[in-house]
């Protein structure tokens, strides 16, 4: 698969937890930091994303914000 995304990250799926419309996935990089994607059911389930599985963290944003206190 080819993506115009330049942040891809590979990772691995640590947990997915179904709501009733949209699922939370949690994936470890493989620096051992994790991203949270929260994404449609429907999107999880047509993955069939599961603990263990390795995946592609794509990020494609325009926006960054940081905050300090």
């Amino acid at each position: 698969m080819r993506l115009s995304a330049r942040n891809q990250l590979d990772g691995t799926v640590v947990r997915v937890e179904h709501g009733a419309v949209m699922s939370t996935v949690v994936i470890r990089l493989t620096g051992g930091q994790e991203v949270v994607s929260a994404i449609t059911k429907d999107s999880a389930q047509a993955l069939d994303l599961e603990s263990g599985d390795a995946v592609k963290a794509i990020i494609k944003s325009t926006e960054v914000i940081i905050g300090k206190d």
